[in-house]
């Protein structure tokens, strides 16, 4: 797509849950759009997670359309992405095999590089997720034996069978670790954790304790954040002291704009007094020992690293924009959870949890609000998409 041709409405980056929807909205609004996506498939970050990794709510709030999910791990989850495509008849507007560089601002909208040329478009979204770079915090090696993988990267569960296993982590890949280790029979398990998030002790499995609906209700009564903050708290404080974890309940308040209320671990749970915990980060790993900053030592097989990941927006020529690393410090620079302050007709969806986290129906919501502004119409259903005449190719354009 050269200079001489015309300009997008919208391009979509990143061709995951958030690009195919919002290609899907966009095509709905009568918008001319087009997803690129740098894999040689659809699915984004669920093409590339182990198949053990799954989803942090039920199945029935992951549902787009009519297309139910027949399970809620990473196979499942990618097979339900690859048949929105076809449900919705969009793969003539996904670009494969086209990693996106040198984004840039310019009178009238965006431009960016792919293999197939220089693409212009009026909006862009950025659709590339905020699990861009595994994060491994930096520590002292020497001469170490311990084998070490990060969540991601941990592709065989079957690996910690019978292994003397150390989990750091604070956070849901944590958990998942954790709850890993006790289901394929590690040995011995050690936590080691700095901070800790919120999440809800259940005994139940995530895809049957977890739910968003009882949030929504929260909301839909129109407490303000602070009251639902306090509801929830107080409903979370009474489940740590139920299954004896008064001593995980984090320090700092609960803030429902930027804690996805994540269900808890039934294993982790059930087997709490049998991992070993230590409060601090590791410092050091020497042969099998490995060391924590409060002193204490652990020998170990398997140090797997449930740490998160980093931002990676280094493909904006912006420095502003490059420079953003973290959830946080994105959704600040975001107004109405999803559109820049930096730029204009920039879109960032799903940055702001909101307790919820990346659901495709949000993710749904976001998408007919973000065409519909686009549009610069209140209503954007299938009646606007049949008011523009379709182009080569099924993509609507301007007669």
């Amino acid at each position: 797509m050269g200079r001489d041709e015309p300009a997008l409405d919208v391009a979509v980056i990143g061709g995951g849950l958030a690009g195919v929807i919002a290609l899907h909205y966009a095509r709905r609004a009568g918008l001319r759009a087009l997803v690129f996506e740098r894999q040689a498939g659809v699915g984004g970050l669920w093409r590339e997670l182990p198949a053990w990794q799954d989803i942090q709510i039920g199945a029935s709030d992951w549902q787009l359309g009519d297309l139910p999910l027949a399970g809620t791990f990473q196979p499942h989850i990618l097979a339900n992405i690859q048949a929105w495509v076809g449900r919705f008849g969009l793969a003539d507007g996904v670009r494969l095999d086209s990693p996106v560089s040198r984004v840039r601002q310019e009178e009238g909208g965006w431009a960016f590089e792919t293999p197939q040329g220089t693409v212009r478009a009026r909006h862009l979204v950025a659709a590339t997720g905020v699990h861009n770079i595994p994060v491994i915090p930096s520590v002292v090696r020497e001469a170490g034996t311990v084998r070490e993988l990060h969540s991601s990267a941990l592709r065989e569960p079957g690996d910690v069978a019978g292994r003397d296993v150390v989990v750091v982590g604070g956070g849901a890949s944590a958990f998942d670790l954790l709850d890993l280790c006790l289901a394929h029979g590690a040995r011995t398990i050690t936590w080691v954790y700095r901070g800790l998030r919120w999440f809800t002790p259940t005994g139940k499995p995530k895809h049957v304790a977890g739910s968003v609906r009882g949030f929504a209700r929260l909301q839909a009564s129109g407490m303000t954040p602070a009251q639902q903050n306090d509801a929830i708290r107080g409903e979370m404080l009474a489940r740590y002291a139920k299954f004896g974890l008064q001593e995980i309940a984090p320090a700092r308040p609960l803030d429902v704009l930027h804690d996805q209320l994540i269900p808890g671990r039934h294993r982790m749970l059930a087997n709490f007094g049998s991992i070993r915990r230590l409060r601090g980060c590791v410092e050091r790993v020497a042969r099998r020992t490995i060391t924590v900053s409060g002193g204490e030592q652990v020998d170990a097989d398997l140090l797997l690293w449930g740490t998160g990941y980093a931002v990676d927006l280094s493909y904006f020529e912006s420095p502003a924009i490059a420079a953003i690393r973290d959830t946080q410090t994105l959704a600040r620079r975001c107004g109405g959870l999803v559109r820049s302050l930096d730029a204009q007709n920039l879109h960032f969806p799903g940055v702001g949890l909101d307790g919820i986290g990346s659901a495709s129906w949000a993710y749904s919501l976001n998408f007919r609000t973000i065409m519909s502004h686009i549009r610069g119409a209140a209503g954007h259903g299938p009646r606007a998409a049949q008011s523009q005449p379709l182009r080569a190719g099924g993509l609507p354009g301007r007669a």
